[in-house]
């Protein structure tokens, strides 16, 4: 009778292993041609993307954004960022949060032509399906609750267009983000400078959420 139930138990997580990978390739495929679905809210012009560029891919991000308490030139102590923001970036699949990306700071393995890419890295996004990145600066940022439309909740972090500084394929030539040209950061949500009294050398992750948009050439 154990044998039994050992078997049964270990036959349904394999067919429930095999379901979520299955579930994981439909939506890789659904990402990757997903591209007319794609509509980022309207922006103020600093954050707009350039024309010639199209969004192609959308992840809803959950994340945080580090800060560390430094000493001031008046004797006190302030927050300050220490890190640029980490995250995981989502997509619903007929109900199923499925992660496509993931966002950290990492060295520019691929920088385009004259970029010197800094030895603290760059803001990077990497493809949970065949590890194709880019990496990119920011361009320009607007306060949260500055727009209605793209960046409403006041005190948060900016909303950003950032452009691509290098992209990589995948180990196996992937290419979700290696065409990626521009990133917005919209509707976002936390994040923000805390606001609490701190000691020198204390640290604080604040969380947040946003969308990030991704971009590539029309030709």
């Amino acid at each position: 009778m154990s044998n039994n139930r050992n078997q049964q138990t270990k036959t349904t997580a394999r067919v429930r292993s095999l379901s979520m990978a299955a579930l994981a390739l439909a939506c890789a495929f659904a990402v990757t041609n997903a591209a007319a679905q794609v509509t980022p809210p309207p922006t103020p012009t600093d954050i707009a993307v350039p024309e010639g560029n199209s969004p192609y891919l959308v992840g809803h991000a959950y994340g945080s954004q580090g800060y560390t308490c430094l000493p001031t030139s008046t004797g006190g102590t302030a927050w300050n960022p220490s890190a640029r923001p980490e995250a995981t970036l989502f997509v619903d699949f007929f109900g199923h949060q499925v992660q496509i990306i993931t966002h950290f700071q990492s060295i520019n393995e691929n920088p385009k032509p004259g970029i010197v890419p800094p030895l603290s890295g760059n803001a990077t996004w990497q493809s949970s399906f065949d590890s194709s990145r880019v990496w990119a600066v920011k361009v320009k940022g607007i306060d949260a609750g500055s727009d209605p439309a793209s960046c409403s909740h006041t005190g948060s972090i900016q909303c950003l267009l950032l452009q691509s500084v290098g992209n990589k394929k995948g180990p196996t030539g992937g290419n979700l983000l290696f065409n990626a040209s521009f990133v917005q950061r919209l509707n976002t949500n936390g994040g923000a400078v805390p606001t609490s009294v701190c000691t020198a050398g204390q640290t604080q992750l604040v969380p947040y959420t946003a969308d990030y948009f991704f971009f590539r050439a029309d030709n």
